[in-house]
């Protein structure tokens, strides 16, 4: 079994991918101390921006993805702390989190203890992806007007230093690209032939991820609706830095950044709900990544016009269709579960879809609260807990481990259209056809004025459920056979009918941010005869 589940996931790598991973088991080499090099003068000015909740809520106190901690407990490598809570207390986010400027006397302690107490190319904190995030952090903090210092400056650039050496080659995906940005900071940041080589290493690594990273809908290509969202910081952050220090070698990469901010930006509008919260398809959750009112008032300040509104019906190259009218809102993934080289951040939720009624959210997939290995991240990322149709009780994708997948569903007759007053989208993809009955899954949603219909079929007739899991605010109630209400928070009620050979509410869970779990109810629909409708009515 497990052998060839290895070679489904392992035959979709690039070759870089696996030199890179031998690579990370070669030891170290230690970094040389140098002196530190010259700070490079800027031509225009930094402008402030997009802000993150804060994260420190002491001078050495933390509330870190729902769970505090404490540097006089922790330390800063606590082993018995998840790796992702680690790696968010080396990332020092709160520098640039709202009313950061109110903290500076603490920022400027922690940096000093970071420094003493994290031995250079040792633990947590020198592993790339940290490093990249709290290089551009601290660059940021001196930009908007605090000082840090000759000690922090020499660290600064030794973290440069370590960062050149431990690209992320293996992973690629965001964490090049976060990379590739931090040494553009570096390199603008600092001058003489240290500043110019981490430039120009970061310009290119940016410049051959640019191309392939966004998509022609302006999609980054993980297809996450939040780690899009941090993309598009990460375009502004890069635009901003390029027009503080005016750098004319590398106008080019200015141009190539400002190009996809715009699409970047209508992308992430369209993935949006009305309640301005992205849809929860792949790994996504609130509280990671700046909200979208926050990229757009940032993206403003840099001059950027804002994103328009998406059309309806839309179907964008990256697979996501939405639906929208005055009353209702609805998104369908059509999408393959990401690029085929690097699905660490997909879950098995094809076809699956997410409805909105006014500004209120009706019906979910599940969102992500963890990312460790075991059996609640296996659960997240699997079928039976997003708003689509489970065969045999299988995942659509072979989701295992935390990041990995191997056997993926793959959609066709995909279509998103308009016909008089209704809106309609639809599709079908393969992920069941290992199954003796290579089953196919098949939906279509229409959306009108008044009313939503889900229709789902699987060929041959296989044993299937589809699961229409309910946000939190939303109470159910049961009024006869296949028939009952839906109250949302505001508007409503909702009535519900269902065509299938059984139907009963679920108890299920909602999880809107990391370390976040919230009782919720699933609609259960056993298809009979290959077949289901759940049809929404509203006045």
């Amino acid at each position: 079994m497990w052998a060839g589940v290895y070679f489904r996931t392992l035959r979709h790598l690039r070759p870089v991918q696996i030199i890179g991973r031998l690579g990370t088991y070669l030891p170290e080499r230690p970094v040389r101390i140098r002196p530190t090099p010259p700070l490079r003068e800027g031509r225009g000015s930094w402008t402030a921006p997009a802000a993150r909740r804060p994260s420190l809520i002491g001078p050495r106190d933390y509330m870190l993805l729902n769970a505090r901690g404490s540097l006089a407990e922790d330390g800063w490598d606590n082993p018995d702390r998840p790796l992702l809570w680690r790696y968010n207390l080396h990332y020092f986010d709160d520098l640039t989190a709202s009313e950061a400027p109110r903290r500076a006397a603490w920022h400027r302690a922690l940096i000093a203890e970071w420094i003493a107490a994290n031995r250079p190319d040792s633990g947590t904190g020198w592993q790339p992806y940290p490093l990249s995030l709290r290089i551009v952090n601290w660059i940021k903090w001196a930009l908007a007007g605090n000082d840090l210092g000759n000690e922090a400056l020499h660290s600064l650039a030794h973290q440069a230093r370590a960062l050149e050496r431990k690209i992320e080659w293996h992973l690629l995906g965001n964490h090049l690209f976060s990379n590739g940005k931090a040494l553009v900071f570096a390199g603008l940041f600092f001058g003489g032939k240290e500043g110019e080589r981490w430039l120009d290493r970061g310009a290119h690594i940016l410049e051959r991820q640019l191309p392939e990273q966004f998509l022609p809908d302006g999609a980054q290509f993980e297809l996450s609706p939040m780690y899009h969202a941090l993309a598009v910081e990460d375009l502004l952050d890069l635009a901003n830095m390029l027009a503080a220090f005016g750098y004319p070698r590398i106008a080019w990469l200015n141009d190539a950044i400002r190009r996809h901010i715009r699409p970047a930006l209508d992308w992430l509008a369209a993935l949006s709900h009305p309640d301005q919260g992205v849809a929860f398809f792949n790994d996504a959750a609130f509280g990671i990544a700046p909200t979208l009112s926050e990229l757009v008032a940032y993206a403003s300040r840099l001059g950027f016009a804002p994103p328009a509104a998406p059309p309806s019906p839309w179907l964008g190259e990256s697979g996501y269709a939405r639906l929208a009218n005055d009353r209702a809102t609805l998104f369908l993934d059509l999408a393959r579960v990401g690029p085929d080289h690097l699905p660490g951040h997909a879950h098995a939720d094809t076809l699956s879809l997410e409805f909105s009624f006014g500004a209120s959210r009706i019906i979910v997939n599940s969102g992500t609260s963890i990312y460790a290995l075991g059996t609640e991240r296996q659960r997240q990322r699997g079928t039976r807990a997003h708003s689509t149709v489970t065969v045999d009780d299988e995942n659509s994708s072979e989701t295992w481990a935390a990041f990995r997948v191997g056997r993926r569903a793959v959609p066709f007759d995909t279509y998103a259209r308009a016909g008089g007053d209704r809106l309609e989208a639809g599709g079908a993809h393969d992920g069941y056809r290992h199954l003796g009955t290579r089953a196919v899954h098949r939906r279509r949603v229409t959306l009108g004025e008044h009313g939503l219909t889900v229709e789902d079929s699987v060929t041959p007739d296989t044993p299937a459920e589809a699961r229409f899991h309910l946000h939190p605010a939303v109470r159910i109630s049961i009024e006869g056979p296949g028939r009952g209400l839906l109250f949302p928070p505001e508007g409503g009620p909702i009535r519900w009918n269902a065509q299938a050979a059984a139907v009963r509410v679920e108890a299920s869970s909602y999880h809107p941010e990391f370390g976040v779990s919230l009782p919720s109810s699933c609609l259960s629909l056993t298809l009979g005869g290959g077949c289901s409708t759940l049809s929404l009515e509203w006045d």
